[in-house]
């Protein structure tokens, strides 16, 4: 395993990510650490970085450094993106950093960052059609994509911080200022050809700090039960009711909204004026954030080194596969329940009626299902519900995590407390209940027919007659134990399903 201190020296923060990588393709990130340097404010003067703002940037790489030796990562990769880029002392400011902090600092180009953001997204999310706004300090990355191949991309020389400085006046209002800023990015977009192309049913995607702002502050207007950015839905309406309360105060007042970064307040309303442009241009009624970008691109391109030429095809399973591994679960045993766990669904599929998307919310039950195990055996589904509902499962929506999570934490017929469902309404509902206990049996019969964890069972073949359902097990070995116990199952499968269970 090697240890990663990943640095993006952005043009309003800098980050230092510290990763696991696992070496088999997978990998985990163990600590994060993030300043506001501010390093593209006032750039739009001269074109150059200021002493102020560069002093300031070597103090936190410095920091960064520390806590890389400390951690013991094995080797540092830092980028630069559009205030390094455009700089035009870049180059005495690159030799700086290198010489008092011994940190090497790569600056991309405006097609090397767009690409590092759409591979963080399309490794990430089950979206196979979508236009990623990137809002960053100092520029807006536009990314326009099917098929999981980039189609278009556009950088705009715009961000949240030198559009706030651009359009500074101590004489204009803040709705004033931000309604400026809406005409001006309409323009930009204006001038981008290949915007009038994009189909009606692409779905916009937000990445960058401002839209995960945007997603804390809703989060707690709405009350979310789910503290998870990743595939967060947006609506239009939503959004519509944050920028209208944030765009009419004035800084300080801005610091005292709940979810907002107080690092941020003074930036956020350039930064909600260019996604309000963008959704009336595209006129678009909702988007999805992503909590995956340049960064995690990065993560994947050293991962996996295949990804630069071609994305993940199987954005759950590789999800799925690194968290079964993170968690120290038996990864066989894991295999087979999965396996007889679909067998299940399939050949049941006359009982239950669920269509195929539910499968999906199986499997990350089945794989996720012994997780709780990490914190103690005992309470074992409560923990993996906890766990599931917490560890930002790729490629699954929120409703999708959700009932997986109660799946997995019913399947041993451990009590489900109605408060505990009820906290839940705005993602899931009642009807969903009888979602969550069919595939909880399912899930059941699956686990004990691996009870050993050695594979006896390799397959089942089921048949509905009458009020049976005889299962048939295909062994390779004495499957007593797993006979046994899939046979308690009984009982909650006649409950369940109207009908009795002969496992032979």
């Amino acid at each position: 395993m090697e240890k990663i201190g990943i640095i993006d020296l952005g043009s309003n923060s800098a980050r230092l990510v510290i990763v696991n990588m696992f070496g088999d393709g997978h990998f985990m990130v163990e600590d994060e650490l993030k300043e506001s340097v501010r390093l593209g404010q006032d750039m739009d003067r001269d074109g150059f970085l200021k002493p102020q703002r560069v002093a300031e940037t070597i103090k936190t790489l410095k920091m960064f450094k520390r806590l890389c030796d400390a951690r013991g990562a094995e080797r540092i990769v830092a980028v630069a993106t559009a205030a390094v880029r455009r700089a035009k002392n870049q180059r005495s400011f690159l030799d700086e950093i290198q010489a008092t902090c011994g940190i090497r600092v790569s600056v991309l180009s405006e097609a090397e960052e767009a690409t590092l953001v759409y591979r963080g997204v399309i490794n990430s999310m089950d979206i196979p059609k979508g236009i990623i706004l990137e809002i960053g300090g100092g520029s807006t990355k536009i990314i326009y994509y099917n098929r999981r191949s980039i189609l278009n991309f556009a950088t705009l020389a715009f961000g949240a911080v030198t559009l706030t400085d651009l359009f500074a006046d101590d004489g204009v209002s803040p709705q004033e200022q931000t309604a400026k800023i809406e005409e001006f990015f309409t323009e930009q977009f204006k001038k981008i050809e290949w915007l009038s192309e994009v189909e009606p049913d692409t779905q916009m995607i937000g990445v960058g700090g401002s839209f995960r702002n945007l997603y804390k502050i809703n989060r707690i207007v709405r009350k979310y039960p789910l503290n998870t950015v990743h595939n967060y839905q947006f609506t239009t309406e939503d959004f519509l009711a944050v920028y209208e309360t944030v765009r009419v105060l004035d800084v300080e007042k801005r610091k005292r909204i709940r979810g907002l970064s107080p690092e941020r307040a003074d930036i956020m309303p350039a930064a909600l004026a260019i996604i309000k442009s963008f959704t009336d241009y595209l006129k678009v009624d909702g988007f999805t954030i992503g909590g995956y970008g340049l960064r995690e691109g990065l993560m994947f391109n050293l991962a996996i080194p295949l990804t630069v030429e071609r994305p993940i095809s199987d954005v759950l399973g590789y999800s799925l596969s690194t968290l079964v591994r993170y968690y120290g679960c038996d990864e066989k045993h894991i295999e087979n329940v999965v396996h007889l766990s679909i067998q299940l669904f399939k050949q049941l599929r006359v009982l239950h009626k669920f269509p195929r998307i539910y499968l999906k919310v199986l499997k990350i039950a089945a794989s996720l299902h012994e997780c709780g195990r990490m914190i103690r055996y005992y309470g074992n589904p409560r923990h993996s519900r906890y766990m599931i509902l917490n560890c930002g499962v790729c490629g699954a929506s929120h409703r999708e995590t959700v009932l997986a999570a109660f799946v997995a934490g019913c399947y041993k017929q451990e009590e489900l407390a109605a408060s505990d469902w009820a906290r839940y309404k705005d993602i899931v509902t009642d009807e969903d209940l009888d979602i969550v206990k069919k595939l909880g049996v399912l899930l059941r019969i699956a686990v004990c027919l691996d009870r050993s964890g050695l594979g006896v069972v390799k397959g089942v073949n089921c048949d509905v007659l009458g009020d049976s359902v005889i299962m048939k097990t295909e062994l390779a070995g004495d499957a007593s134990l797993e006979i046994r116990q899939a046979s308690k199952a009984n009982a909650e499968f006649k409950r369940t399903f109207k009908k009795n269970l002969e496992i032979l």
